[in-house]
């Protein structure tokens, strides 16, 4: 079979199936341009979503007769010369609009400034018409009817209007983020209007736009910089968290992208901090040498591929994980506001068991996750071999002596411990409004972190039992746990095999105190069932330490005096990560007395 040339249309119509996947795909296209011409004002009209109407108009630059003639004709373009090195605007290829004109009813009406006039070309088809002066404002209105008329094949492979319709949501969204200098108005009879105004340099008033005013109260400035690439934006505290990854937003010298590298980062960022199956929330941009990253791999342009991808993970990891340290043990405003509802409404929320391995009067042991300066506040919650706690009110609150509390709540972020409720929950008075502090959540948290440092400073000390404890497994379970013999070892937990079916622990972390040695043993195979397969060595020894942690924390149902309150609160304050467990979930809920002012009426 001879070779031939394809017709100009056909190859129109090829090039559209990669470059126009849906009408989204043209929105985004169109959108481009807008902003490439300079336009400060954009507005977005749809009409079956966008299968029957995209309409875009700007006040951008706009075209004279002779660039029409061109702008629909492949490989036109105004935005690059002679190299694919230095590309500094959103589109450069040249496709877009032949593409769109080779599958739709294409109709652009443009007008310079300074111009007497404007002009219009339509392409329907493929089919180009002759450009023809018309009467138009200042820049560019480009109308895209009957999307794939030309390719009904096409169209079957398109969702319902609805899901269309929002995609294009979606998309204008992501493209009012990364310029938020731009007045953005999203209409039409398929949905609701979406106005976003400029916000000029405050980009957190923008994302407040889009992601809500709860994420500007929850969020924490990233700004950072290696070798030349720069890192800026905001990612939310880990307890402000998400079902799934539609709310991380990724930018490459202003370009919208949606790289694996660049999501992969982030979530290996917040590995610790969020819990699985949720996802946090974050907007970064990345600016660099247009030199050092592809944006040409893909005709839509949503992948990139750097020069250096390790460096850019690097610097991603290493500034979330920075701006966390700094920042993120703060608990998340939505526990606030969930009260606030619960308080209107009189109902009470849904409460899922967080910690189902809870159990009531169990001991603290001595040196669980507490600086050698606030140790001696919780000595005293040890108690002796062969002695029971029992409360000795019967009340559900334990108050603080029944006393103001010493300790000024002035200098202290978490403020003065005021009273115990259910033998669980902390409430501290702040200066200007009230905590309420899981305490088993809160203090498994530090242990870990006290875990974390002291593995990082070699073996953790141990404890060695009088009489080693056998612990019957399955023996399965026991070639797994021997399997990591040597990891759990420099917990501090040392363990032999004792027949096919059972391990015998010899040594418990002396951090830990008195524990249910077999307990743990039997929660450790079970993470291990879960882990065993993948992940690194660190991530698998901080699930040991996440597990050893839950283990050696003040249980639900034990009673703290006042300076054993106040200690727990002085130490979240001073430990990086404290405002959500090992699981991810809150440690505290804050409440400002203006919202408590309000439940009353009061303002």
């Amino acid at each position: 079979m001879p070779v031939k040339q394809l017709p100009e249309t056909l190859i129109n119509q090829i090039a559209a199936g990669e470059v126009i996947e849906r009408p989204a795909s043209a929105a985004k296209e169109l959108i481009e341009n807008a902003i490439d011409a300079g336009a400060t004002r954009i507005e977005i009209a749809t009409a079956g979503g966008g299968k029957s109407l995209v309409r875009i108009t700007d006040n951008g630059c706009g075209m004279d007769t002779a660039d029409l003639d061109l702008a629909v004709r492949r490989h036109c373009t105004s935005k690059i010369s002679d190299t694919l090195d230095e590309i500094r605007t959103l589109g450069f290829r040249g496709e877009a609009l032949p593409s769109i004109g080779s599958v739709a009813k294409l109709t652009i009406t443009s007008r310079r400034q300074g111009d007497p006039e404007g002009a219009q070309v339509t392409v329907a088809g493929g089919r180009m018409s002759p450009v023809r002066p018309a009467a138009a404002n200042t820049g560019t209105v480009v109308e895209v009817r009957d999307l794939f008329f030309a390719t009904p094949a096409r169209l079957k492979f398109l969702k319902s209007e609805r899901a269309e319709a929002a995609a294009i949501t979606e998309m204008v969204k992501r493209m009012a983020i990364a310029f938020p200098s731009i007045r953005f108005v999203l209409s039409g009879p398929d949905r609701s209007t979406l106005e976003l105004s400029a916000t000029g340099d405050d980009q957190l008033a923008r994302i407040a736009q889009i992601l809500g005013p709860e994420f500007r109260d929850n969020a924490i400035e990233i700004d950072a910089e290696r070798e030349d690439v720069s890192l800026k934006g905001f990612v939310g505290v880990p307890t402000f968290n998400r079902g799934n990854s539609a709310h991380q937003y990724a930018f490459v010298n202003g370009r919208p992208v949606q790289d694996k590298l660049i999501l992969s980062a982030i979530r290996g960022a917040y590995a610790e901090t969020v819990p699985s199956g949720r996802y946090p929330v974050a907007v970064l941009s990345i600016q660099l040498d247009p030199a050092f990253v592809d944006v040409n791999v893909h005709p839509a342009k949503a992948d990139v591929r750097f020069r250096d991808p390790g460096l850019v993970r690097g610097l991603i990891v290493g500034a979330i994980r920075e701006a966390l340290a700094r920042e993120g043990s703060r608990a998340s405003t939505t526990g606030g506001y969930g009260l606030m509802r619960a308080f209107r409404t009189g109902t009470d929320q849904a409460r899922a068991p967080w910690h189902a391995d809870q159990s009531p009067s169990r001991p603290l042991a001595e040196g669980r996750g507490f600086s050698e300066g606030q140790q001696a506040a919780f000595d005293s919650l040890t108690v002796p071999s062969g002695r029971t706690e029992a409360p000795d009110q019967p009340d559900a609150i334990s108050r603080a002596e029944n006393t103001v509390s010493p300790i000024s709540f002035a200098n202290h972020r978490l403020g003065a411990a005021r009273a115990q409720l259910h033998e669980n929950y902390i409430v501290s008075q702040t200066d200007d409004g009230l905590v309420i502090v899981d305490q088993h959540a809160a203090h498994e948290r530090l242990v870990f972190e006290e875990m974390r440092k002291a593995l990082d400073a070699g073996r953790l000390a141990s404890q060695a039992l009088l009489i080693p404890e056998i612990v019957d497994l399955p023996e399965e379970d026991c070639d797994r746990l021997m399997a990591h013999a040597r990891d759990l070892d420099r917990f501090g937990l040392t363990i032999e095999r004792f027949g096919p079916g059972a391990v015998a622990v010899r040594e418990t972390p002396a951090m830990l105190g008195e524990i249910d040695a077999a307990h743990l043993v039997r929660d450790l195979a079970d993470e291990i069932a879960e882990w065993n397969t993948a992940g690194g060595l660190r991530s698998k020894l901080e699930n040991v330490a996440a597990t050893m942690a839950c283990h050696g924390s003040v249980r639900s149902g034990r009673r703290l005096r006042p300076e054993e309150m106040n200690a727990l609160l002085r130490q979240m304050e001073a430990t990086p990560g404290s405002g959500q467990c090992n699981h991810g979930r809150p440690t505290y809920i804050e409440l400002k007395l203006s919202d408590i002012e309000r439940l009353f009426g009061r303002s």
